[in-house]
């Protein structure tokens, strides 16, 4: 499953940004249109790198597929930031 949504939160002492929800579907227009490019470029760098581009192409789309339910929390001194992929 390809992630669908990915959630934004921003927290400081003097900051406070509510919750912003970034639709990841909208981007997949563009990928679309340029998948030939992106094709073309990676099975460039596979060639210059000599990797089998069937096994790239499978760990990104793997990696991509693994991206929902990640959690990333950090914390630095009085902030705080937080990203959720739905």
């Amino acid at each position: 499953m390809i992630p669908s949504f990915a959630i934004l939160q921003v927290e400081a002492t003097h900051f406070h940004m509510p919750r912003l929800w970034l639709p990841l579907f909208l981007l997949w227009i563009p990928v679309i249109l340029l998948s030939p490019l992106i094709l073309i470029v990676i099975l460039g760098l596979c060639i210059a790198g000599r990797i089998n581009p069937w096994r790239a192409i499978a760990v990104f789309w793997s990696i991509l597929c693994n991206l929902p339910g990640t959690h990333v929390h950090v914390s630095a001194h009085d902030s705080k930031v937080l990203v959720r992929i739905l």
